[in-house]
């Protein structure tokens, strides 16, 4: 038995289709297009520059919008991450590790599926058992799970977080 040859995927472009590799540019234009490359870059720094001095200001917020939603009936308490710090609220503090890990759990499984199922972005995740509620979502880097009794309205107090 001959082995088979494979077809060649190489298309032959005709002169005019095939790129010019070399530009002219008078000296004028050029230091025209060094100077809007230059201006360009100026202006993705300080974009970034003001990303980055926003972010204090989202982590705030949304530091805030938790403090207030734990205030609301049926909200047992928080957990709130980042890679600097964490921040635990709860009614029960002899459950915190056991809370804590239902969260990472939680959070690692549905990222873990989403990627296995190709599911894209997940906005928020809900696990409900016989009494409680958990709502995990991720902004930023912040991870934020909130739980809550089986009766509380999770969509409610998603939006109220980001709000």
């Amino acid at each position: 038995m001959t082995p088979r040859k494979r077809k060649s995927s190489k298309v032959a472009l005709k002169e005019e289709e095939k790129p010019r590799i070399a530009i002219d540019f008078t000296e004028e234009e050029l230091e025209a297009e060094i100077k809007k490359a230059e201006e360009s870059k100026k202006a993705e720094k300080t974009e970034k520059q003001e990303q980055r001095k926003d972010k204090p200001i989202r982590d705030e917020k949304i530091k805030q919008n938790i403090d207030k939603v734990k205030l609301k009936e049926g909200i047992i308490g928080y957990i709130l991450r980042n890679s600097k710090s964490a921040s635990i609220d709860l009614k029960d503090p002899t459950k915190i590790i056991d809370y804590a890990v239902l969260s990472s759990s939680a959070l690692e499984a549905s990222e873990e599926l989403s990627n296995t199922f190709e599911l894209g972005d997940i906005k928020h995740v809900v696990v409900e058992g016989n009494t409680v509620k958990l709502l995990s979502f991720t902004v930023e880097e912040n991870k934020v799970s909130v739980f809550m009794e089986k009766n509380v309205d999770h969509k409610r107090i998603y939006k109220d977080l980001l709000s």
